[in-house]
């Protein structure tokens, strides 16, 4: 490719509204343009990246024995309405209809669609175990999409699914798929963590994410892990061992004390001169518009999804102060937080807010505590010296809802827990019957039984692997590709076009690298070098040959994107090092 002929726009600044460098970068590289919210045009070279991945994740995925197909992108609602997830999904589902007014949603995901057509094709235990993946565009109506391709709302995916006889099959396939995604992301030049995640709207029991690791601010999750053993985990799934707190106050009578304009648990530490963990802190939520009260340690922070999966709901967000002086009022209180509670001093609890029980939900570690402070839904006052079973009661709900926080201990080894950034690629669920039984999909088994399939799921975003790799790879002067999924291996540069020997020379290597099959381009533009080379490492070719004038002593410039190195060598040499490079990444 003549850089002449090369469909590319870079642009002079970042656009406005690019947040983190992935996002600034492709744009600015003439990778990606906007259409609309979360929406992008690919453009020549961002094509060229993501069909480089998908090539990856095809050879990988055909390895693994899965194989490929292709399912539509606009799904029926009739099997969304078997699943049931037809309303539970949420908004992200986008949802329309036909001109025969027939209710249709833009595939945020296939799970409905491959058990349809597995119920329709496989239906002896001799056909299974099967995996069948596709890649194919998704789309969700993200409620706020942001960081470019890292969260749009339109997006390429693969994604697979595995049909089992037994558990133990599913768990084979799963192990194989996760070596696979190994494979994948390692081929693609991406250091990854496996950690163990939250299934989400997927379902399923057990589910690991794929993640990046990067201290840039694109990371969506803090990701925690051991140094000394292999655990890891993503916050919305992290557990942990709490090093020893004091979680027994000295009030051994309980009684309502005065705690004036103690509006933070910081502020009623210090009114008290007790610690914050035999504090016993009552946080409203509102979940699918209903009210959850949830209470956890002064000195701990609730994990909203963990908080969400124990009350079984899709949305949640902390409940207003309007909202909450409302829910007050019609339970006969008057408190605003920093003294609310679960009951009162006379165990008089927040029943109800409008047409809504509340629902308490209690974190495993408030089990511990002793003569604790709480509020009692009056301002300005808490009760000290409280105990569970006799000034409250432990709700029916008590489970893991608090978010794990570094140098607490590892739940395997014991050890101190580090805590990092990461930015997801990929997933993979056991998804047991979540579809096969509503949906009916079953097969018989050797002794002519219908049972539904045991399934499996398996996710990578492509697109977000691509952005991803930027993340991981870039410096100030723009992006560095990893060599596999470099939309082209190298760029030839003549200082000067209108030097002959340079530009015979530049010529002439650029078509010795094609005959070898390296990707190249030549920028033949009337340009100066400097415009050249800052285009160069903008769309960030792996490798340069600079011809300039030490080409009279048959000498050029061989210059290593990744790590900067400079080196003079003849055209030959540069020739032969970037073939065998080539080579290499093809052979992997």
């Amino acid at each position: 490719m003549k850089m002449s002929k090369l469909f590319v726009q870079t642009l002079r600044e970042f656009p406005s509204d690019a947040e983190v460098i992935s996002h600034k970068l492709l744009a600015r590289a003439g990778y990606i343009r906007k259409l609309t919210s979360g929406v992008y045009n690919f453009l020549p070279l961002m094509w060229r990246v993501l069909k480089k991945v998908e090539t990856i994740v095809r050879d990988e995925m055909d390895k693994a024995g899965a194989q490929e197909l292709l399912m539509p992108f606009v799904q029926p609602k009739e099997l969304w309405i078997e699943s049931g997830r037809w309303e539970a999904y949420g908004k992200e589902l986008m949802r329309l209809k036909d001109r025969h007014n027939r209710e249709m949603c833009l595939g945020p995901t296939h799970e409905e669609i491959i058990t349809a057509i597995a119920r329709d094709g496989l239906k002896s235990y001799k056909q299974l175990p099967v995996n069948l993946y596709q890649i194919q565009s998704k789309f969700r109506d993200e409620v706020r999409p942001r960081f470019g391709l890292l969260r749009g709302r339109e997006f390429i995916m693969k994604d697979a699914y595995s049909f089992s006889a037994t558990q133990e099959e599913l768990e084979k396939e799963y192990e194989n798929m996760a070596q696979a995604y190994k494979n994948i992301f390692k081929r693609c030049g991406l250091d990854t963590k496996m950690v163990q995640s939250d299934s989400g709207a997927i379902g399923g029991n057990v589910s690991h994410e794929f993640m990046v690791i990067t201290d840039t601010d694109a990371g969506e999750n803090d990701v925690f892990y051991c140094e000394d053993c292999d655990y890891s985990a993503n916050s919305n799934h992290a557990v942990s061992k709490l090093p020893p707190a004091t979680v027994e106050g000295n009030f051994t009578t309980a009684k309502v004390v005065d705690t004036p304009n103690t509006h933070s648990i910081e502020e009623l530490c210090e009114c008290l001169k007790v610690p914050a963990s035999i504090i016993l802190k009552t946080l409203v939520y509102i979940v699918d518009k209903k009210p959850v009260l949830a209470l956890i340690r002064g000195d701990k922070q609730v994990e909203e999804t963990k908080l969400l999966n124990a009350v079984g709901g899709i949305e949640i967000r902390i409940a207003t102060a309007g909202e909450i002086e409302e829910m007050m009022s019609e339970n006969g209180f008057s408190a605003i937080p920093g003294f609310i509670g679960a009951v009162d001093e006379n165990k008089k609890p927040i029943e109800k807010y409008g047409e809504h029980k509340v629902v308490v939900v209690a974190d495993e570690t408030v089990k511990e505590m002793k003569n604790f402070v709480v509020g009692i839904n009056r301002n300005d006052v808490h009760l000290v010296g409280a105990n569970f079973g006799k000034e409250i009661d432990l709700p029916e709900i008590v489970t893991d809802i608090r978010l794990v926080e570094a140098g607490e201990l590892c739940p395997q080894c014991g050890k101190p827990l580090k805590v990092t950034r990461g930015i997801e690629v990929g997933n993979i669920f056991q998804l047991g019957t979540k579809y096969s039984k509503p949906m009916n999909a079953v097969y018989l088994d050797a002794d002519g039984k219908t049972k539904p399939y045991i399934m499996g799921c398996y996710g990578i975003g492509v697109t977000r692997t691509a952005a991803a790799a930027v993340e991981a790879h870039h410096d100030d002067w723009g992006i560095k590709w990893p060599l596999s999924i470099a939309p082209y291996h190298a760029i030839v540069v003549p200082v000067s076009t209108k030097d002959e020997l340079q530009m015979s020379t530049a010529t002439k290597i650029y078509e010795e690298l094609l005959k070898n099959g390296v990707e190249a381009v030549l920028d033949d533009r009337d340009e100066r070098p400097g415009v050249k080379f800052k285009d160069a490492d903008l769309i960030g070719f792996p490798f340069r040959v600079t011809v300039g004038k030490t080409i009279t002593e048959g000498n050029i410039e061989f210059v290593i994107r990744e790590t900067g190195e400079k080196i003079v060598m003849t055209p030959d040499d540069a020739i032969t090092k970037i073939t065998e490079a080539v080579k290499n990444i093809i052979n992997q």
